[in-house]
């Protein structure tokens, strides 16, 4: 990875995982089960999800397979970091991470949510492949290159961070 490249991604990283544990301070268990609407998740459903996408996420990069080829796409990119971001325009989780009640508390799944994001983070510190150089799949873009995977996996829990504090707003 170039070492530009890797130190944003860590800092998204670390930005994350932090933001997250800011908006999460403070709630009770009860305010995490909290519903605001039919259809609609929990504070602990979207960490539940964070949770096990972050694990899901990671597993497909390291069993990902090197290439010959680098597939560079700069404007790909910026556009799956603002796509990721971008709660205006909604999406169907994947089977995989939909919560299912996994945990039982809102403390278990953020702890598996950092167990996680703990292990993506050490990933990209050691990391010295070019990832452009790795194809895999997700779930709802199909195929993609890891360096791509990484950076949505980096701005993902930023996503459901938006989606708490509505969350929070609709159930206080």
């Amino acid at each position: 990875m170039d070492p530009n490249e890797k130190q944003k991604i860590l800092a998204e990283l670390h930005t994350g995982r932090s933001t997250l544990i800011a908006v999460l301070a403070g709630m009770t268990e009860d305010q995490a089960t909290r519903i605001p609407s039919p259809g609609s998740w929990s504070v602990l459903q979207c960490v539940e999800h964070l949770a096990v996408a972050e694990n899901n996420l990671l597993s497909r990069i390291t069993a990902a397979q090197q290439s010959s080829s680098s597939t560079l796409n700069p404007r790909r990119e910026a556009l799956l970091v603002t796509r990721g971001l971008d709660r205006t325009r909604k999406l169907q989780a994947p089977e995989a991470a939909v919560p299912t009640g996994r945990f039982p508390t809102l403390s278990a799944a953020l702890q598996q949510f950092l167990h996680g994001r703990a292990r993506t983070i050490l990933f990209v510190e050691q990391c010295t492949d070019d990832l452009r150089c790795r194809q895999t799949s997700h779930p709802l873009i199909g195929d993609i290159n890891c360096h791509e995977l990484l950076l949505l996996i980096a701005v993902h829990p930023l996503r459901h961070i938006q989606q708490i504090e509505e969350i929070k707003a609709a159930t206080n």
